[in-house]
């Protein structure tokens, strides 16, 4: 990364009028990078960019889009190696899986517009009425630090290749992968201010970001918390938005499922990224009397998974990305022992040798009880609860029993009550006997965990206005 003291706006990179930023190394706790703060003036420059960018850019024709995505595609393949590392020492996540998932990820996004697009019907007739899909306008996307680059390309890739022009606030915690996408699309023959790049406070940039009048729908994904009132600052002008927040998502084992496979293939999605993944199955129902059973499979697991630098080959479980993160999860496993569940695994104090960084152990709760704290708030961390379920009408109850949606699982020896059971599941997405995640189906939350879809063409309908002309 050569300008990470630059703000990209309006296709040049510049100085700002805020301080700086300190970025620190998940492992160590160190500082290993300085960003901007950036403030309320420099965002309102981006965004005017953003404005006078959107006439010509929304009239551009489909190839000339289809063209800078092949150029951004090229870039993004190039310089994984640089992104896998960068998002791997912010964050945490083990290199390996960095490479598949934070460098892979934007590219399989890519490459998934890339291949839909030409097919995509931007108008269609109805009758004596021609209907067109329209871009919306300025997208202010605000995006977390727990996956940066892929949150960030489930945006900017669709809305620009709906003809949108984009301003992007990445989160300050792990900035450095927007950085290097904002070099790649410098790098293109994007026009200027199709797409600019603020790093900043959300309290300064984010909230000018949702405000500004002449922002026409935020794209954000994060905290149920920030989404509320995100919801609420763009109702006072009619703003669009979509939002992909929280979850507490239950991974349902029947009692004919095999249970080894089953408990296993729970904690790696629970643990994946270290916990901090808003989809990770932190709720693992099973029948009261296969439990302790259960319990000790999952042990077992979590036993292996084997914590350290991320950038190490051997390592199974990075840290957390930040020493705030570290904090809350210790805060959850101590109020955990406090609601009476069984630790079954883990605990509230770093694993021995790795007390530097933001390290925590692999927990597994047993005997939790559905009501409690732990197994109705997001943790975002290490961290399962075992429940006991008496029959599959209580697993079902316990499984829509939080007012997240975002996912869940359901495992069974006979597909089709799998398939049945996983119907009455109130979220987004289920996977079914260990299904693979696929990016081309629509990815949401139903009820606090989000608002709208990302992913194939229903991200794409997301930036897409309805217009229809009556011949």
């Amino acid at each position: 990364m050569k300008n990470l003291s630059k703000l990209y706006i309006n296709g040049q990179w510049e100085d700002w009028s805020g301080d700086t930023l300190d970025v620190y190394e998940a492992a160590t706790g160190e500082v290993m990078a300085k960003v901007p703060a950036a403030g309320r003036a420099d965002m309102e420059r981006a965004i005017e960019a953003a404005h006078n960018a959107f006439e010509s850019w929304s009239e551009t024709a489909l190839d000339e889009r289809l063209k800078i995505l092949k150029q951004l595609l090229d870039g993004l393949k190039e310089r994984a190696p640089e992104i896998a590392e960068t998002v791997s020492r912010e964050v945490g996540m083990p290199a390996k899986l960095a490479g598949q998932i934070q460098a892979g990820m934007p590219i399989v996004t890519t490459k998934s517009y890339l291949e839909m697009l030409p097919d995509f019907p931007f108008s269609e007739q109805v009758g004596n009425s021609e209907v067109q899909y329209t871009p919306v306008g300025v997208v202010g996307c605000i995006t977390p630090w727990n996956y940066p680059l892929h949150q960030v390309m489930l945006k900017v890739v669709p809305a620009m290749a709906a003809g949108c022009t984009v301003v992007l606030k990445p989160s300050e915690i792990a900035p450095g992968s927007a950085f290097i996408l904002s070099e790649i699309l410098d790098g293109t023959d994007l026009p200027k201010g199709v797409f600019n790049m603020v790093c900043g406070l959300g309290q300064d940039v984010g909230d000018t970001l949702i405000k500004h009048p002449q922002v026409s729908m935020v794209s954000f994904t994060g905290s149920t918390r920030t989404g509320h009132l995100i919801a609420h600052a763009a109702a006072d002008d009619f703003k669009r938005y979509a939002l992909e927040m929280g979850g507490k998502s239950a991974s349902v084992i029947l009692p004919d499922a095999d249970l080894k496979a089953a408990v296993k293939g729970t904690i790696n999605n629970c643990l994946l990224n270290s916990g901090q993944t808003c989809t990770a199955l932190t709720r693992m129902l099973v029948p009261a009397d296969k439990h302790d059973e259960a319990c000790e499979l999952a042990a077992e697991v979590v036993a292996k998974m084997t914590p350290g630098n991320p950038l190490e080959e051997t390592t199974r479980l990075g840290p957390l990305a930040s020493a705030q993160q570290r904090d809350k999860v210790f805060e959850y496993i101590r109020l955990g022992i406090e609601e009476g569940a069984t630790l079954v695994a883990g605990g509230a104090d770093a694993p021995e040798g790795l007390e530097k960084g933001y390290f925590v152990k692999a927990t597994v709760f047993g005997n939790v009880k559905p009501d409690s704290r732990i197994a109705q708030e997001e943790i975002f961390g290490p961290v399962l609860c075992v429940i006991p379920y008496s029959d599959e009408a209580e697993a079902v109850k316990i499984a829509n029993g939080t007012p997240f949606g975002l996912s869940g699982a359901v495992w069974s020896g006979d597909a089709d009550k799998a398939k049945k059971i996983a119907g009455k599941l109130r979220t987004g997405q289920v996977f079914v006997n260990g299904g693979a995640f696929n990016p081309q189906a629509p990815f949401g939350g139903f009820g606090h965990s989000g608002v709208g879809r990302e992913f194939g063409k229903w991200g794409l309908e997301e930036f897409l206005e309805v217009r229809s002309l009556q011949l």
